[in-house]
């Protein structure tokens, strides 16, 4: 089967489930969207490479990047490769110089790690046909429409999250930022740390 590439779109809190978040995959050729729905663990994991920020400790799939290159081990590609009952399932295509193996994992982890590993994500047209959806405007009314936040906060690459952080000084948004990072919300670290570059 030929396999179509996507790019990562967005990523937004999820209103239909308490916790979650819905990533948004786009195919680069073309104008389907894929939303998947992933846990905060994983979504936060994904924007934390995404902002390139640095935690002060691994994340979990940070660890495992470290221990696989320790190993002369590379993820080369990411496939998203069947759909039931709703649920995704994905694999990371691995090659250690020698030889290639394919490994099972959820699709919040391969994409978690295909960001860290600046490796292409792929599918195939059947799951694009039964759960893409094709868009005909911009990407940012997509992400309204598909799952907007509670306080109108998105994360997308190409439009970075508005903050209601515009209140605070300097002063006060580094101090915020600090806390943030001590306490490991990077998400809410990524706001602040957008605020800042804006003055």
């Amino acid at each position: 089967m030929k396999k179509i590439k996507l790019d990562i779109v967005g990523l937004s809190y999820s209103q239909t489930q308490s916790g979650a978040y819905a990533l948004v995959l786009g195919e680069v050729s073309g104008r389907r969207r894929l939303p998947i729905i992933i846990g905060g663990f994983e979504a936060q994991a994904i924007a934390i490479e995404i902002e390139k920020m640095s935690p002060s400790r691994p994340l979990t799939h940070d660890l495992f990047k470290s221990l696989t290159l320790h190993f002369n081990v590379v993820i080369e590609e990411v496939i998203i490769y069947n759909l039931v009952d709703g649920i995704f399932f994905a694999k990371l295509i691995c090659n250690d110089g020698k030889k290639t193996a394919e490994i099972d994992a959820r699709t919040s982890d391969a994409i978690a790690l295909a960001v860290r590993y600046q490796c292409p994500i792929y599918t195939y047209e059947f799951i694009l046909a039964s759960a893409g959806i094709m868009i005909e405007g911009s990407d940012f009314a997509f992400l309204e429409n598909i799952e907007p936040s509670d306080d109108s906060e998105q994360v997308t690459i190409d439009n970075p999250v508005k903050s209601g952080y515009l209140n605070f000084s300097e002063t006060e948004l580094r101090e915020m930022l600090d806390k943030a990072l001590a306490e490991e919300n990077y998400e809410k670290a990524a706001r602040i740390r957008d605020e800042l570059s804006k003055r």
